[in-house]
């Protein structure tokens, strides 16, 4: 099989072609030489492979011909940028690592913990040991714990430097809890320190331990120094009231742990799980001194350091140092929005409680007042809104509207709870009406301010309408005067925020709904629609203005008595609560057919359905003769007239409904 010749021919024509094309055909002609080239190489191992017995001499395969300088430089310049592109790519693709195995994780992770937990206990017990059988002094034993733990941490440098690193930081959890020990030994058992020398001891060795962390990168031994840190108030408790010294210590501890966050952000790691520590660690030391410790005498240095701990930790959000808004993309659950939350939660508790045990409860809706404040300008200041994600921002502005909400129980009683939260809820709907209409291409997500407060906005209204619906029943259970009372008063503020509801809602809804409810499918990014929280506010209005009218009904005919359900007086009433579900029912439905809304037509027809019910189970048995015909006729008359309207809608050229 001898090689194919694979060079190309050359065309006659091409001896009129320009320079250009000229190169051209040099660079083909150097494609064409490589091409041959390889064939008679392939060709060469073939006859070696079938002449593997020495029969034949090898062949020699002549070097293909040289190819001219211009065509080569022309064809490398114009190959090699592809080719470094392809190489650059494939070296900026690195392969993942393979997932470890069950086996890999329990013998390389899990007994490396259980590992570092028995040492530590076997060091105790040896430190026991020794102070048992007197084998060694006071001193000493301090003394051969101090040298252990520094000798542990300095021989763990030796596997960092041969890429052991895990087991590295591993020997350093050792070795600094063997320090701890000792230095928690010496105060506590031998008495041969003093707790503020002890106390610096440890500290420095947290510190030690933190700068550590950071200049080998390393996050687990940034957790290990915390822990050691929120271990050493309890390993130095005396069982006294230290309450400036504790606090100050926990403050200094978090402010550290929140630099080390930030100082690891701006090399593009995220140790945002580090102040998982932080945080609950303080609120659990703040629980066990409150629960101890705490006396109205403490109430100004008290509230001085929850200020100072709820202000360090409300700076978690903000991107120190960013001038442009900060992306969605780079949203830290824990940082945006866990550990806020747990913030407010932690600080508003630790004011009402120890504003509650010192007798200051006039103080607390002022003090939910200035939270909502504060998260109000977190969240609309412009300096600090561009620090924040949007996940961030909603957050502060739910916890604003949030503790305002709260502030109008505290402050409020009665029926004026009731009426602040449909106030709140009107208001918080007319701003989001009025942003939702500037809304940009960044406010296309569910986190998009209009979109919460809409949702906040729904949440006031939810608790409003709530309230409108028990209080008839807990606060005027007595009124003996019909309309022309507080409760009335009361149900007529509810009945006029749902309409102001309604409206705005149908305004936004025309303004901006096809954005919401045609265009974009996924619904629950902009729940609840203007749509539908039109809809609510529409029947709320009508059933707190049925539940507002059968009870005026009732105060009306039963007034001066004290047998409501006896004779004459349950006949009227039982009459005109019939009569006035027919007329309601027939106004939602005169409503329906002239705004073309089958929407009120069906709450309508719902309401009638409701009055026949009650007139043929309950008027037919209870009413007398003349009242039980009272109520079929003005049923009978009733229903023939929505018949009636139906049959004429059906008979005309009628617009179509609208939603």
């Amino acid at each position: 099989m001898a090689p194919e010749d694979l060079s190309p021919t050359e065309n006659p024509s091409d001896s009129t072609s320009d320079a250009g094309s000229d190169v051209s055909v040099k660079e083909i002609e150097y494609l064409g030489s490589q091409v041959k080239s390889l064939t008679e190489r392939v060709f060469a191992l073939e006859q070696a492979i079938s002449d593997m017995g020495g029969s034949k001499p090898a062949i020699m395969v002549p070097p293909p011909p040289p190819l001219p300088a211009v065509s080569r430089a022309r064809f490398v310049s114009r190959t090699v940028p592809n080719a470094g592109s392809e190489a650059s790519g494939a070296s900026e693709t690195t392969p993942r690592k393979p997932p470890r195995s069950l086996e890999d994780r329990l013998g390389s992770q899990i007994f490396n913990r259980v590992g570092i937990i028995a040492l530590l206990i076997g060091a105790t017990w040896f430190l026991k040991l020794a102070m048992d059988n007197h084998w060694i002094g006071a001193l000493g034993r301090v003394l051969i714990g101090l040298i252990a733990g520094a000798g542990i941490v300095v021989w763990s440098e030796r596997f960092r430097r041969r890429e052991f690193a895990a087991f590295s930081y591993s020997l350093k959890a050792v070795g600094t809890g063997v320090l701890y020990l000792s230095l928690w030994a010496s105060f506590q058992l031998y008495h041969l320190l003093p707790p503020e020398a002890a106390f610096a001891l440890m500290l420095l060795v947290t510190l030690w331990n933190a700068w550590m962390a950071w200049a080998q990168q390393s996050e687990l031994l940034a957790a290990y120094a915390i822990a050691g840190g929120f271990a050493t108030p309890i390993l130095l408790s005396t069982g006294g009231n230290h309450e400036i010294f504790l606090f100050s210590y926990l403050l200094t501890l978090d402010i550290a742990t929140i630099a080390l966050v930030r100082l690891s952000a701006l090399r593009s790691k995220s140790w945002s799980r580090l102040l998982m520590a932080a945080l609950p660690g303080t609120i659990v030391y703040f629980i066990g001194w409150y629960v101890r410790f705490y006396a109205p005498a403490e109430l100004a240095s008290t509230s001085v350091f929850i200020a100072i701990f709820f202000i360090a930790f409300l700076t978690l959000p903000f991107r120190l140092g960013s001038r442009e808004p900060v992306p969605a993309v780079e949203a830290e659950p824990i940082q945006d929005v866990l550990l806020p939350l747990m913030n407010a939660v932690f600080a508003s508790l630790a004011f009402y409680s120890v504003l509650e045990d010192s007798g200051n409860h006039a103080s607390l809706p002022w003090v939910s007042l200035l939270f909502a404040a504060i998260y109000l300008v977190a969240m609309r200041l412009p300096a600090l809104s561009r620090m924040q994600t949007a996940a961030a921002r909603a957050v502060h502005l739910s916890l604003a509207v949030l503790f305002l909400t709260i502030a109008i129980p505290l402050k409020a009683s009665g029926r004026w709870i009731t009426i602040g939260w449909l106030a709140e809820g009107v208001a918080l709907l007319w701003v989001s009406a009025r942003l939702s209409q500037t809304e940009t291409a960044e406010d296309k997500s569910g986190a998009a301010v209009h979109r919460m407060l809409r949702r906040l906005a729904s949440l006031a209204l939810a608790l409003g309408f709530f309230g409108l619906l028990i209080t008839p029943f807990w606060l005027d259970s007595s009124i003996q005067t019909a309309v022309f009372n507080r409760r009335f008063v009361t149900e007529a503020a509810g009945i006029l925020a749902f309409a102001v509801a309604a409206w705005i809602s149908w305004l936004a809804l025309r303004a901006n709904g096809p954005s919401e409810n045609v265009a974009q499918k996924d619904q629950t990014s902009v729940f609840p629609s203007w749509l539908q929280l039109a809809g609510t506010s529409v029947v709320a209005l009508n059933l707190i203005a049925l539940q507002a009218g059968v009870i005026e009904i009732q105060t009306f005919w039963t007034r001066g008595t004290t047998c409501y359900y006896c004779g004459e007086i349950a006949l009227q009433t039982a009459l005109s609560i019939s009569a006035f579900l027919m007329v309601y029912g027939a106004g939602l439905l005169a409503a329906g057919f002239w705004k073309h809304s089958a929407f009120l037509r069906w709450q309508g027809l719902g309401l009638l359905v409701i009055a026949i019910l009650k007139t043929f189970l309950y008027d037919v048995r209870s009413l007398s003769q003349g009242y039980r015909v009272a109520s079929f006729l003005g049923l009978g008359a009733l229903l023939m007239a929505v018949s009636f309207a139906y049959v004429r809608r059906d008979a005309k050229a009628s617009p179509p409904d609208r939603q």
